[in-house]
C-alpha cells in the first residue's frame, strides 16, 4: 500500500465500515475503508435479523429496498418452552426480515464509488501528529498513512478501540452456532420467527425464502468446543449431541443443513457500565459498530446498532465538521470535536440499553441455578417490561 494523506480512514469493511462509508459518500464525503482481509468478506457468517429500526437506516443508506427483494417478511414471533410446553405468540409490530450477511455486504459495496475499499491492509497501530492533530496509521506491512478522520469498524478485537483505552471485551459462559438449511421440496414453516428453549439451550429459526432458513443454538461453552471450531462436520456433530433432546424438526434441520455454512463461537460482550464511562472518541478517532458496542445476538439487534451509528456518524461529521471548498466539501478538523460529541451523546445511552438487555439476557441464559435465573428474570422485567420495545426506534435522516 501506498503511503498517502486521507480525509477520512475507515478501518474494517464489515457491515458498519461499509455503511458508514456509504453514509458519508450519500453526504459528498470521500472516504477509504482498509480491510485487513485479501478480499471482502462475503463469504463468512450466516445472516442477521434485521428489525424495523435497522430497515429505518438502510432506507437511509439508499439500499434497502433491493435488499427487501432478497427474503420475506417474518410476522410474528412463537416461543415455545421445551420445559413446560407453554407457547406464545406475538405479533410483529413493524418490519423484520433475515438478511443473508452475503447480500448486506454486497449491497453496500457495490454502493460505493470503485477502489473505496483496499484490501490486505492490517492495522497495526495509531498515533498523533501533535502539530497537526492528524492521525498516523501504520499497518502490518510496513506502511502508513495520515488521516484527517479515522473511523473505527473493526470489530470487538478493535485497535481503535485499544488506542481510545476502552476496556476489552469480555465473554459470556455460552457459544454460538450458526447455519443454513434448504429444503428443495419447500418447507412447511409459517411466516414466523420460532424461538424454542429448553433448559440453558435456546434454538431461533427465521424462514428467508419457501426454500431456505437461517438458524442459529446458543449453547453453554464446553472446552471441548475448542477441537469443532475449524471443522464443519464436528460442529453439526457436537450441535446435533447438545440438541438430542429437542422435537425431530430441529435435529432435522441440523442434519440437513448446508456443511458449508456452519460456524461457531464463543459470545462476546461489551459491558454495560463500560458503555456508560468508556471514551467513543479522542480527536479525530471515533467507533462505530461492534468496535464500540459488541453485544450477544440474543436481541438480534448488533447488525441493526452498527447500521444506526453509520447514519447518525455521518449526519453530525456533515452538520459540524465540513467545509465547502470548491466543488469538494472537506473535512474541518475544528468542528470534528462537536460532531463527535454529539454523535456520543446521541449513541450512548441507545447502545447502553441495548447492551444491558443483551447482558441481563444472555446471563439468564447461562444462569445454572435457579435463584439467579429468578433474579435475572426479575431485573429483566422491570427494566425492560415492554417486548422488544427496543426496536422501535428512528435514528432520524441522514
Amino acid at each position: 500500500m501506498d503511503d498517502g494523506e486521507y480525509e477520512v480512514v475507515i478501518i474494517g469493511a464489515g457491515i458498519c465500515g461499509l455503511a458508514t462509508a456509504v453514509a458519508l459518500h450519500r453526504k459528498g464525503i470521500k472516504s477509504v475503508v482498509m480491510e485487513k482481509s485479501e478480499s471482502l468478506r462475503n463469504d463468512t457468517g450466516t445472516a442477521i435479523g434485521i428489525w424495523q429500526n435497522g430497515w429505518r437506516a438502510l432506507d437511509q443508506l439508499g439500499v434497502a429496498d433491493s435488499l427487501r427483494s432478497t427474503v420475506i417478511p417474518i410476522h410474528r414471533e412463537r416461543i415455545v418452552s421445551l420445559d413446560d410446553g407453554k407457547e406464545q405468540l406475538i405479533s410483529i409490530n413493524g418490519e423484520f426480515r433475515a438478511l443473508r450477511r452475503k447480500d448486506i455486504i454486497d449491497t453496500l459495496f457495490d454502493a460505493l464509488p470503485p477502489a473505496t475499499v483496499k484490501f490486505g491492509c492490517q492495522l497495526e497501530s495509531i498515533n498523533t501528529d501533535t502539530d497537526t492533530a492528524k492521525s498516523v496509521l501504520r499497518f502490518l506491512d510496513g506502511s502508513s498513512i495520515i488521516a484527517k478522520v479515522v473511523i473505527g469498524c473493526d470489530g470487538g478485537n478493535s485497535v481503535v478501540a485499544n488506542y481510545l483505552n476502552l476496556k476489552p471485551t469480555k465473554i459470556f459462559s455460552l457459544c454460538g452456532v450458526r447455519g443454513f438449511t434448504n429444503y428443495p421440496n419447500g418447507h412447511s414453516f409459517d411466516h414466523e420467527f420460532g424461538l424454542f428453549r429448553k433448559d440453558n439451550i435456546l434454538v431461533g429459526r427465521i424462514p428467508m425464502d419457501d426454500n431456505m432458513v437461517y438458524w442459529f443454538c446458543a449453547h453453554p461453552y464446553l472446552p471441548e468446543d475448542e477441537r469443532t471450531w475449524e471443522s464443519p462436520e464436528l460442529i453439526r456433530r457436537s450441535t446435533l449431541e447438545v440438541l438430542s433432546a429437542h422435537p425431530q424438526e430441529i435435529e432435522e434441520m441440523i442434519k440437513n443443513a448446508d456443511i458449508n455454512s456452519f460456524s461457531l463461537a464463543r459470545l462476546r460482550y461489551r459491558t454495560p457500565w463500560d458503555l456508560l464511562t468508556g471514551t467513543f472518541y479522542k480527536g479525530a478517532v471515533v467507533v462505530a459498530g461492534d468496535a464500540l458496542h459488541v453485544m450477544g445476538p440474543f436481541l438480534g439487534q448488533g447488525g441493526s446498532a452498527g447500521l444506526e451509528d453509520s447514519v447518525v456518524l455521518a449526519r453530525h461529521i456533515t452538520q459540524k465538521g465540513l467545509k465547502q471548498v470548491g466543488n469538494e466539501r472537506k473535512i474541518m478538523v475544528e468542528g470534528l470535536g462537536e460532531a463527535f460529541n454529539m454523535y456520543a451523546k446521541q449513541r450512548r445511552m441507545r447502545v447502553l440499553r441495548l447492551s444491558l438487555e443483551t447482558y441481563l439476557t444472555g446471563m439468564l441464559l447461562g444462569a445454572t441455578s435457579r435463584l439467579k435465573k429468578v433474579m435475572y428474570f426479575m431485573v429483566l422485567s422491570f427494566l425492560f417490561p415492554i417486548k422488544n420495545g427496543h426496536v422501535d426506534y428512528d435514528c432520524g435522516s441522514l
